[in-house]
């Protein structure tokens, strides 16, 4: 088995050269073995997105899960967020096959052992040490196939508060996962929409599915100014992440929203603190200080910021990435439909177009998340002599996730990805000029110790 495949909170790869499926009756076994041993549970869900691959490593996964002797529910194809509402259902851990927003050619496992939030860190550490130790467990566990489509409708449905004004959106499904819910999500609710790349097809013929890029939304902001609508939705490949074009055809950066979600929730919530990663705007730490709320800089990481927003008991999270976790009146795991309503549900209370909900929010200059082609070994080595190089120059920084160092007028990030053989670079500045300088400094310390 490729270690490398184990990453800092998924396991993840190129199917089949690094995840095939003989790769998922492994991890089905070891799963369904280390539920049993370490944590005392004999049945978990099991669900996978539309990606090419995921119905045959399902197939193996569920048959490695069985074969240890563990009980499996299969919800069939779903959303990743709907796999966790099926955990919530239960009261069960469970694996979603799914790569997420990566490339088509990739799938992988999100799972958790101990109830709905995701495995990570040390956690998954263990979890290989046990794989590749291949002691697992025999048995006959029993095969459930279970729908919670209308379920989840009904739960999607619960304590919204509509507005008197009607809104209009376009809604880009990416050909993923939410293709297979999106329609009777938004028929049910106040508001009329557009659905573009609908088709379900893990090919994603029509963009790469991750609408944290830029590029990915081309299509979305050109059907929003057609529709004359009053803003724009896009989804990832297995409906967790988020991205959002105004009524004008431009990007909402996710520091945005997440600041028009802080307004609404402040006033009712007792606990005024609010979560974001560290590659989040100094735009979202102003606001926060403004209303007289708590920010909490985090680590990035789908199943970090899911674990401290919970374990916190926070009323809100985000990522940079389009991740957003809500906890002030249903929580619901990280779900891209979800947010959608969240931000129909503000917009019906006001007559303002959400590019004038946005003016008065401080305005950055910012680079976009920069990828910079490394190997595992090295990316972290890397983060490492930025770091130093930060220390020796007596540079304020914050080592949670990478490096972020902090200047009067401005920041930069070196950190590793955690989910591919990149480092990540990002800054943001008061004006171009700093901008500019920021990037020369950085970029060129990464340059220097970034010798593949």
């Amino acid at each position: 088995m490729n270690i490398d495949i184990f990453r800092a909170y998924d396991i993840r790869g190129k199917y089949p050269s690094e995840i095939s499926d003989e790769t998922a009756y492994i991890i089905g076994k070891s799963y369904g073995s280390y539920l049993q041993e370490k944590y005392q549970k004999n049945t978990c869900i099991v669900s996978w997105d539309n990606r090419l691959s995921s119905p045959s490593l399902s197939n193996q996964l569920q048959k490695g899960i069985l074969e240890s002797g563990c009980n499996v529910i299969s919800l069939g194809l779903t959303t990743t967020p709907m796999n966790y509402y099926g955990r919530y259902l239960k009261q069960l851990p469970g694996i979603m096959v799914t790569a997420s927003h990566n490339p088509k050619d990739e799938n992988g496992f999100k799972f958790s052992f101990d109830g709905m939030i995701n495995a990570r860190g040390n956690m998954i550490e263990d979890f290989k040490a046990y794989t590749l130790k291949n002691s697992f467990l025999n048995g006959t566990g029993v095969l459930t196939e279970e729908n919670i489509s209308d379920k989840y409708l009904e739960y999607l449905k619960y304590s919204r508060a509509w507005g008197k004004n009607k809104r209009k959106i376009v809604i880009d499904c990416g050909n993923g996962a939410t293709t297979s819910i999106a329609r009777k999500v938004f028929s049910n609710m106040y508001c009329d929409f557009v659905i573009i790349n609908e088709e379900n097809d893990g090919n994603f013929p029509n963009h790469h599915p991750d609408p944290a890029v830029e590029e990915n939304l081309s299509a979305l902001k050109k059907k929003v100014l057609e529709e004359k609508a009053d803003f724009g939705v896009a989804y990832d490949g297995d409906g967790d992440r988020i991205g959002i074009v105004d009524e004008k055809g431009n990007a909402l950066p996710i520091e945005y929203f997440m600041i028009l979600m802080i307004r609404s929730i402040a006033p009712t919530v007792r606990n005024k603190k609010f979560l974001y990663d560290i590659k989040c705007s100094k735009c979202l730490e102003d606001e926060i200080n403004e209303i007289g709320a708590e920010g909490i800089m985090y680590r990035t990481g789908a199943s970090y910021t899911q674990y401290a927003v919970r374990e916190q008991n926070l009323p809100f999270g985000g990522e940079y990435s389009g991740h957003i976790y809500f906890r002030d009146k249903d929580a619901d795991c990280g779900s891209a439909l979800y947010a959608t309503l969240r931000l129909l549900e503000v917009l019906s209370k006001t007559s303002d177009t959400l590019s004038e909900l946005c003016k008065d929010i401080p305005k950055y200059v910012a680079t976009e998340e920069i990828k910079i082609p490394s190997t595992d070994e090295l990316k972290f080595q890397v983060v490492e002599k930025v770091k130093e190089f930060a220390m020796k120059e007596q540079y304020v920084y914050n080592d949670i996730d990478g490096v972020r160092i902090t200047f009067s007028n401005g920041w930069a990030l070196i950190r590793a990805s955690n989910t591919g053989k990149n480092i990540t670079f990002r800054a943001e500045a008061e004006t171009e000029e700093g901008l500019n300088m920021l990037k020369e400094i950085f970029l060129t310390q990464i340059d220097i110790h970034n010798r593949i």
